[in-house]
């Protein structure tokens, strides 16, 4: 769930993070002022005075992500959320780190079927900008688990469990290597010999998955995106002067945070309630853009976009059809390119960003059923 993404730019108009309406150097350079302060967490109702201060504290680095989400974790399986309240039963979970080619210790979890129930398959997850896959995540692995398939997932570097500067993406090559890394290794587990393996991306993971499945085009069975960031629509491209100034600004100040931040989080959750329990994932990013970072999803996109012919895997793409954080047409234009022979875009009708996790209940186990029944059906084919 990319629930820092659009806020962290200025959106009055258009909601989306690359418009602007400056029409000189002067006045853009004043516009994205940088800065490298940790945005104050607002108190959590109904939570002790600890944990708040745990919640609080300055998570730039992993051991303190570590800590913090060490703490809530119990709380988290107490939420009335039907993906926490109604989760299957049985399922076995696996976490561990695993140390990448650069160093880092990257999280890695897996959610395995209950004992003596086959596997099927193997679905590696790619999570959004700012997220981790150890909150809302957690549930819908466990649902898809459920099902019969082995789901597989990391934490990306600088975001939740794993090692860096939390919101930094130095290089959206790398994150997409270092997921690379870490499901080649996962793919070579005992459990899942002989196996189809599935990418799975939500957001910004969709555009994480696309540049995996492009780097290594015979290595996957099949592609799932979830409301993929994978295109910037005409209208709110950013001018050509803006762009130039972000990449100057990002070379000098890589780690400083765009300003001002805006809170659009009501485009993301259509469920008011849901919408309230994001204030308990507390490892999530949830502060402004670094410069860098900002760069560097801009430039994966309009690299996406140079390739989209090239997406050859079975295709399906599910998206909210009034979702203001990545547009849905996005989603149709990927559809429409793509060389699949295989592909279905799915549209729901209402539905916001964050429709795995956001919608009400019913809606949200249609999109996991939805994604369950395409699997089933390429796994093992009528």
């Amino acid at each position: 769930m990319d629930r820092a993404l659009t806020p962290r730019f200025d959106t009055p108009a258009t909601l989306s993070p690359f418009r602007y309406r400056y029409g000189s150097s002067l006045a853009i350079t004043r516009r994205f002022a940088p800065a490298i302060v940790c945005a104050k967490r607002s108190p959590i109702d109904g939570v002790s005075d600890e944990l708040n201060l745990i919640a609080s504290q300055n998570l730039d680095q992993a051991p303190a992500r570590r800590l913090a989400r060490s703490a809530f974790v119990d709380l988290q399986l107490q939420l009335d959320h039907c993906l926490f309240k109604k989760a299957p039963s049985g399922i076995r979970t696996e976490e561990w780190y695993e140390r990448n080619s650069k160093g880092e210790d990257i999280f890695c979890k897996s959610w395995l079927p209950k004992s003596g129930d086959e596997i099927k398959a193997a679905v590696c997850f790619c999570h959004g900008y700012g997220s981790t896959c150890t909150f809302f995540f957690d549930g819908i692995a466990k649902q898809i688990a459920g099902f019969g398939y082995g789901v597989y997932a990391i934490d990306h570097p600088g975001f939740g469990l794993s090692d860096g500067l939390h919101g930094h993406i130095p290089s959206f090559d790398d994150l997409a290597d270092n997921a690379i890394e870490q499901f080649t290794k996962m793919k070579g587990r005992s459990e899942l010999r002989n196996l189809p393996r599935f990418l799975l991306g939500q957001s910004m993971g969709g555009a994480v998955a696309l540049k995996i499945h492009l780097k290594e085009p015979q290595a996957w069975d099949g592609l799932i995106l979830v409301a993929p960031m994978c295109k910037i629509s005409e209208d709110v491209k950013p001018p050509p002067l803006v762009l130039k100034t972000l990449i100057l600004m990002s070379t000098l100040f890589p780690k400083a945070k765009l300003f001002p931040k805006r809170d659009l989080s009501d485009f993301f959750f259509r469920d008011l309630s849901k919408r309230k329990l994001c204030e308990y994932d507390v490892i999530c990013y949830d502060d402004q853009t670094r410069l860098k970072t900002a760069v560097e999803l801009l430039n994966a996109t309009r690299d996406i976009e140079m390739q989209v012919d090239k997406v050859s895997l079975p295709l399906l793409i599910l998206h909210g059809d009034t979702d203001k954080v990545t547009d849905p047409t996005v989603s149709k234009f990927l559809h429409k390119h793509a060389v699949s022979q295989d592909k279905t875009l799915k549209l729901y009708p209402g539905g916001y960003h964050c429709i795995l996790e956001g919608d009400t209940d019913e809606n949200i186990f249609t999109v996991i059923n939805d994604i369950v029944a395409w699997l089933d059906a390429r796994v093992d084919p009528k």
